[in-house]
């Protein structure tokens, strides 16, 4: 039986669960009130930090859903941020959608599935 390791675990959720060499990153958002690229740019750091946590990096993300509050006023700015972040030749798969966030001031939320090793 594999072994499942939860990663900053609290009462309602673990940030990370790692199971059978895949990483399952909960949603990450960046600090509520700025703007898109603020927040773009804070998700991106966390997902870094969290993927280091697990034992894996952004060059091991398999699967990539990001949500957007406003997909029309978002889009671009998020992307230009997404487009520095993500190394070529190792881009994901990727989705993007517009979701009514946990909270307004949310702008961005990206949820991320990588591979470990």
């Amino acid at each position: 039986m594999s072994q499942i390791t939860r990663i900053e675990t609290g009462k309602r959720m673990s940030n990370a669960v790692v199971h059978a060499g895949i990483v399952h990153l909960a949603g990450v958002v960046g600090e509520p009130g700025g703007d898109i690229t603020a927040q773009t740019r804070d998700c991106l750091a966390e997902i870094d930090r969290l993927l280091a946590l697990a034992g894996s990096d952004k060059t091991r993300i398999l699967r990539t859903q990001i949500w957007l509050a406003d997909i029309a006023a978002d889009f671009a700015a998020m992307n230009a941020v997404w487009d520095g972040w993500v190394p070529q030749g190792h881009t994901p798969a990727r989705a993007t959608g517009e979701a009514k966030l946990a909270t307004p001031q949310y702008r961005v939320e990206i949820i991320v599935t990588a591979a470990q090793g």
